[in-house]
């Protein structure tokens, strides 16, 4: 037995000794996605790539978790990290049946190329669905949850392997991501787009995962500035970093930096990128003959490689083991079934409901439900997902859910986002004389998505307009305005869709993303009251195309709840409740704070209604003073607490010092002593979110003096 082979020796040890016995050329074609075997000393085949965004993806049975922006929309990290412990643990199970079946091909280990923590700084992107919101605090949160989910507490052990991506700052546009150069201003840099990755490399990910454009001239995947200045020496991170899929090949194709591939191969690997999702690195032979690089760039990155695969065990697995790991859970079985459908209840956000309108009777009534995603299996799915035999749309979920005396017509009505061939019309006739009409709108996978993948963009996964699509529009006005039946509307789609003048005329109004396996059965339970909804935006709604910054520039100003001026027609922050919650008291545990120190607000929440409810109390501050450009509000901490109908809560929450701090033009960030102002509700502050109906808010000062 060689050292390496011994689980009892130190793991850098261990390390060494494999190292020491590979050839060049081996080192080298472990740097590949594609790792191939070393026979001779025992080194199985491994690929790098993997999925699962949220589920196991591309990698046949498995359970359907609502998508990532749904589960921000829960504003419960608590639900989200028990959400990735059941993906570890469905991965591990497929990981060892398939190694265990002589199957080590793509997206069957235990290495993943999720949490996707870029900023949803503008609607258009397709991939926004992908991350958790517009906020870099709601971001950093639920982004280490999800890291904590896969990747367990353990010290030494890996359950499976997490990865933050696309570092740094990358969010469209999708049709020139090979060749845009992201140029934010050093604030926004420093303020909006590092935040979260800064959090989970201190919070221990495995890997960070490159971009496709470059970052102030230089290739993401190749920056000095990202892989070296940040990560390493500022940051200390000690994980592995991995290209994203041919982005390399970006560097001599369409960046222009390097002229040939050998060159980018050695620029990549000289700057940090260990692992190369791509063909580049093949060319890392030459790279060495002509001296660009050295055999210790090889060792470097090998040993970050290295070190993750035996943090996961892969050199220590007996056939017993892998057996036992194969039946760790039921993969797709009703223990998740129960998890995804939780997370699906959770991520439903009410946002108006005139008159009471909901909760629906499900007994002795009569509805009419249309739209093109009623009976849509996409609109559960989003997009990298799993598969997965009970899948159940709306349509399903409702009828499944109200009584056998109560009548339901079905018909599809209008088209998802262009004019109908077929000129003929049943207009309004089927959605007259309901207890409602229930309309299933908004947009899908197929109209947003990765550049490729949504087949009916015709902007590379992204949309050119924010609004709901005209033939959609253009039938449910006519509902709202001509129908007797008050118009529900189901809005899909893992961005901000703005409704416009229907916002004014529907009766209610549901977001629901993309839900999920179960998601028709959480979105039926919330329309007839055997759910409270507790969900809350995480991006905000613009008023329209007309509120929206030039899609290329990622300057953040006028950009999201942070630095929009105007109403919004949905704020970030926002959802109703069944119940009806009342702000009592917020305390301060200091008027004066020293720079440095976080503060401790308490909030005292009362359950006026007779309803049981969740209720998220979020907590804003604005910095009164400042010499430089700060937020309108930056959310700091929120909890999402049960308070039982005719009680009260009271809740301890925090400031933390970190969000005291002004970041300057050439982004140094640093305290400086003023006033500020603490916010606390249910809803991110400003007359838009009162309006519409959000809790109380309450506010308060203190000021930040330095010592």
């Amino acid at each position: 037995m060689h050292p390496y082979q011994d689980s009892s020796q130190p793991l850098e040890a261990r390390i060494d000794d494999l190292i020491s016995r590979m050839t060049p050329l081996e080192k080298m074609k472990q740097l590949h996605y594609q790792a191939p075997a070393i026979e001779h000393l025992g080194v199985p085949a491994y690929n790098w790539w993997n999925e699962c965004l949220h589920g196991v993806a591309r990698n046949g049975k498995a359970t359907v978790f609502p998508q990532a922006i749904n589960l921000a929309a829960s504003f419960d990290p608590d639900l989200v990290r028990d959400t990735f412990r059941a993906i570890a643990f469905e991965a591990r199970a497929k990981y060892a049946q398939s190694v265990l079946a002589g199957q080590r091909g793509q997206y069957r280990g235990l290495t993943f190329w999720t949490p996707n923590i870029n900023i949803f700084r503008d609607p258009r992107w397709g991939r926004g669905q992908e991350t958790y919101g517009e906020c870099p605090m709601l971001m950093s949160r639920m982004g280490m949850a999800v890291v904590t989910g896969l990747q367990g507490e353990d010290p030494e052990k890996l359950l499976t392997a997490a990865c933050a991506k696309h570092f740094a700052v990358h969010s469209g546009p999708e049709e020139k991501r090979h060749v845009f150069d992201a140029r934010p201003t050093e604030q926004d840099f420093r303020e909006t787009y590092l935040p979260a990755f800064q959090a989970l490399v201190e919070g221990g990910v495995e890997t960070v995962m490159g971009a496709y454009n470059r970052v102030y001239g230089e290739p993401a995947c190749g920056s000095e500035l990202l892989l070296k200045t940040l990560l390493r020496e500022e940051w200390n991170f000690e994980g592995h970093v991995v290209s994203d899929c041919w982005a390399i090949r970006d560097f001599h194709e369409h960046h222009k930096v390097t002229p040939n591939t050998a060159e980018s191969a050695a620029m990549a690997l000289k700057n940090g990128c260990d692992l190369n999702c791509g063909c580049v690195y093949e060319e890392l032979p030459v790279a060495l003959e002509e001296g660009l690089i050295e055999e210790a760039d090889l060792d470097r990155s090998l040993r970050r490689l290295l070190r993750t695969r035996f943090r996961l065990g892969m050199f220590d697995e007996s056939e017993e083991d892998l057996k036992s790991m194969a039946e760790c859970c039921e993969v797709a079985g009703p223990e998740n079934a129960e998890q995804a459908l939780e997370a699906a209840r959770s991520s439903v956000v009410l946002l108006k409901n005139e008159n009471k309108l909901l909760p629906l009777p499900a007994n002795g009534s009569n509805y009419y439900v249309c739209g093109p995603f009623a009976s849509s299996l996409e609109v559960l799915l989003g997009n990298y997902f799993g598969m997965n035999g009970h899948l159940t749309t709306v349509l399903e979920g409702v009828s499944g859910l109200v009584g056998a005396d109560t009548n339901i017509e079905y018909h599809p009505a209008f088209l998802a986002d262009r004019e109908k061939p077929n000129k003929i019309d049943w207009g309004l006739g089927p959605a007259n004389g309901r207890n409602a009409v229930i309309a299933v709108c908004g947009i899908d996978p197929l109209m947003e998505g990765e550049e490729g993948d949504a087949l009916l963009s015709d902007y590379a996964g992204d949309r050119r307009s924010v609004e709901l699509p005209a033939a959609q529009k253009e039938y449910l006005l006519r509902v709202a305005e001509h129908s007797d039946s008050p118009l529900v509307l189901v809005v899909c789609g893992g961005a901000a869709v703005s409704l416009g003048e229907l916002a004014d005329k529907a009766a209610a109004i549901v977001w629901i993303g993309y839900p999920g396996q179960a998601g028709g059965q959480a979105v039926a339970e919330v329309l007839f009251g055997e759910v409270n909804p507790a969900g809350r935006l995480p991006f905000t709604v613009p008023a329209g195309d007309a509120q929206l910054p030039d899609y290329e520039d990622y300057s953040m100003t006028g950009r999201t709840y942070r630095f929009l001026e105007e109403e919004p027609e949905f704020p970030f922050g926002f959802g109703l409740s069944y119940s009806g919650f009342r702000y009592e008291a917020l305390q301060l545990n200091k008027a004066e704070l020293p720079a440095g120190e976080d503060l401790e607000v308490e909030v005292t929440v009362v359950n006026d209604s007779e309803i049981d409810g969740d209720e998220v109390v979020q907590l804003y501050i604005r910095d009164e003073d400042s010499s430089v450009r700060t937020p309108v509000c930056q959310l700091v901490d929120f909890a999402r607490i049960s308070v039982p109908a005719g009680t009260r809560a009271s809740i301890t929450l925090n400031v933390p010092a970190q969000w005291m701090q002004v970041t300057h033009e050439d982004g140094s960030r640093h305290f400086e002593a003023g006033s500020f102002k603490v916010f606390a509700g249910g809803s991110s502050p400003g007359s838009r979110s009162q309006a519409l109906g959000a809790s109380d808010m309450l506010d308060a000062h203190f000021e930040l003096t330095l010592s």
